[in-house]
């Protein structure tokens, strides 16, 4: 029996930036799944969602605090991961997403920096 690889695929926010969208790279990852692959589908927020919080924040205060502003960004995403998990379930497909703490992912330090440990513990 021959073992389909695992598929990684990263979707930004242009990819997600309207409900109809999501769908579509839903049906696209129902597809690669149908055709036998494990599929991992890492998503930003959707649109311009990221900049709206920067900018809010800022509006907030002059000098946010890198890890309030960090978590403050993970909204955008998690909202997209949810509506993708929610778009891939009416497929058929199982679905269930992770924040990147969730899935094993962490960092030494807030925002983009290297991974400390990518394996996951759940």
């Amino acid at each position: 029996m021959r073992i389909n690889p695992t598929i990684v695929q990263k979707y930004g926010g242009a990819c997600l930036e309207t409900p109809a969208k999501i769908r579509a790279v839903a049906s696209s990852l129902a597809d690669l799944r149908s055709r036998g692959h494990r599929v991992v589908a890492i998503v930003s927020a959707m649109g311009k969602t990221t900049d709206e919080l920067v900018e809010m924040a800022y509006q907030v205060s002059p000098h946010p605090n890198r890890r309030e502003l960090d978590m403050l960004l993970t909204t955008g995403e998690r909202i997209s991961m949810s509506l993708m998990s929610m778009a891939l379930s009416d497929l058929g497909v199982p679905a269930i997403s992770f924040t990147g703490s969730q899935a094993g992912v962490m960092t030494d330090w807030v925002g983009a920096t290297p991974l400390r440990s990518p394996w996951p513990r759940r």
